[in-house]
């Protein structure tokens, strides 16, 4: 990796948290596909002693949400600060500057306030960054998520195809991905696959800040697991029993929601060797032993950037984010690695954010919690001049009281059949909007005390009348009704 020893202090004013002696720098560590499937929040199966440690030295939001359960449109949305309906991106495809070309961005603030900014592996989406969030241009590691023996079946898939005069899409059924086994335990060290290089990578890039400790840093540090295919070293395969596993027990799809609404993505069907239908119990417990793995994976990484801050002496004037961009499906509602919904499972993040010296270390909070809140966190947090653009609200009061409350809802959005789906999150219900022009307004309701997994909608039922008419009205106060634009239709404009 190419290194910055000489990381000078910008033109630009540089902000200091009257809290401590040197600036506060940024570690902000993103995992991709990562639901709230850790031991810091209660799951007793994964092991991730490592999160679990970074939770003990700050806090854990319980109740976290993204603004779309989709990679890119999430990224986009924490990384702006702004929610889908600003950026006017709900799919992937399109950069953040294609709708918001003179936007600042959460990086970007960082960076026009004296700090190096600077991603490493997946913090964007691949092919759709933003050069201008960064210091230096984004890195991203050129080792395989594969075994050789996966490398070499690619090839000869993309060979045959060719030789056959067969057309291979970029992704879906027929792509280099129906070569790629759905999980994978690679005889390997950590480092030969992606994410062990990309954790490399950004240890030897805090050595090199922590030899100019006047210099702030914001280094986000992006991972790909546990997104499918889950494959990582055997080491972390070996620390599960498959057979005691636990699967799923609600495999059904919502009852009484709309049709086009209770479904999610097909992307681990593109994968080779997955059965069609209904997953026999042995497959189905192979795929949770390759996502605990690649879970674990990932942990590991966590703990090296982790040790590192501690011998650099970085921890000490350090802010460490930890964040995934969406949840997961692993077979509730026969859905398997995947999101694409509106429901709790497929919106619901990790979220854990640990200060220097923080007074509530180890706890966990209830508190309703917005991807969007990060932007405004961080940018007080670190002393920074806030920035008007940015749509949520600063957790700030959350870790110095985390019975406190800054959110009463959370949203989240995603377009299907047309229609643009819009929910909100209270502490009591799910509820879900779905518009159309032309058709009818379509409706979702479940009660989270009673059905937190979203298995019945309760919408049509004559005792919830009131309480969705008061859900709605409150809904479009904050966002009115909006239509979902497919890239071509969406104008350019010069928004901030």
């Amino acid at each position: 990796m190419r290194l910055f020893p000489a990381l000078l202090l910008s033109s630009f004013c540089l902000w200091v948290s009257p809290l401590q002696a040197q600036p506060t720098n940024v570690l902000f560590i993103a995992s991709d596909d990562m639901r709230p499937q850790l031991g810091c929040y209660g799951d007793p199966t994964v092991k991730s002693p490592n999160i679990d440690a970074l939770a003990k030295r700050g806090m854990v939001f319980q109740r976290s949400y993204v603004q779309q359960a989709l990679c890119s449109p999430s990224r986009i949305s924490m990384l702006s600060g702004r929610y889908p309906a600003t950026t006017g991106i709900f799919e992937i495809g399109r950069t953040l500057r294609t709708t918001m070309p003179d936007i600042t961005t959460l990086p970007q603030h960082f960076k026009n306030n004296g700090y190096h900014t600077r991603s490493l592996g997946k913090i964007y989406h691949e092919g759709i960054d933003d050069e201008a969030s960064w210091t230096v241009p984004p890195w991203r590691s050129k080792k395989p998520r594969t075994s050789a023996a996966t490398q070499e079946a690619v090839k000869k898939y993309i060979q045959d195809a060719k030789a056959k005069g067969i057309a291979i899409p970029d992704k879906g059924k027929g792509s280099r991905m129906s070569a790629v086994p759905a999980f994978e335990a690679v005889e390997c060290g950590d480092d030969d696959l992606l994410d062990g290089d990309c954790a490399s990578n950004a240890i030897a890039q805090l050595r090199e800040h922590a030899k100019n400790p006047a210099q702030p840093f914001f280094l986000a540090v992006g991972f790909s697991n546990p997104h499918v295919p889950w494959i990582s070293p055997k080491k972390y395969w070996d620390l599960y029993d498959r057979s005691q596993l636990p699967l799923a027990t609600n495999t059904f799809l919502p009852k009484g929601a709309p049709e086009f609404a209770a479904t999610s993505g097909n992307d681990f069907r593109w994968y080779a060797g997955v059965p069609e239908g209904e997953l026999p119990e042995p497959y189905a417990r192979e795929c949770l032993h390759g996502y605990c793995a690649a879970i674990s994976y990932v942990d590991a990484q966590v703990g090296r950037l982790l040790a590192a801050l501690d011998e650099t002496g970085l921890a000490k004037n350090t802010i460490v984010v930890f964040w995934s961009d969406h949840g997961y499906y692993m077979g509730e509602h026969t859905w398997w690695g995947a999101k694409h919904n509106n429901y709790e499972g497929a919106t619901r993040n990790c979220l854990v954010i640990a200060t220097p010296g923080m007074k509530h270390a180890g706890e966990k909070t209830d508190a309703l919690a917005q991807s969007v809140d990060l932007a405004p966190t961080l940018t007080e947090l670190c002393g920074l001049p806030a920035n008007t653009g940015f749509q949520g609200r600063s957790l700030k009061p959350v870790l110095d009281d985390p019975a406190a409350t800054v959110n009463d809802a959370a949203y989240s959005w995603y377009p299907k059949a047309g229609y643009l789906g819009l929910t909100m999150r209270t502490d009591k219900w799910r509820f879900v909007e779905w518009t159309k022009p032309g058709a009818a307004t379509e409706y979702e309701l479940y009660n989270m005390m009673h059905d937190p997994q979203n298995n019945l909608n309760v919408a049509a039922k004559p005792e919830h009348v009131k309480i969705i008419e008061a859900l709605s009205k409150r809904l479009r106060e904050k966002f009115p009704v909006q239509e979902f634009k497919a890239p071509g239709a969406v104008k350019k404009g010069k928004n901030q």
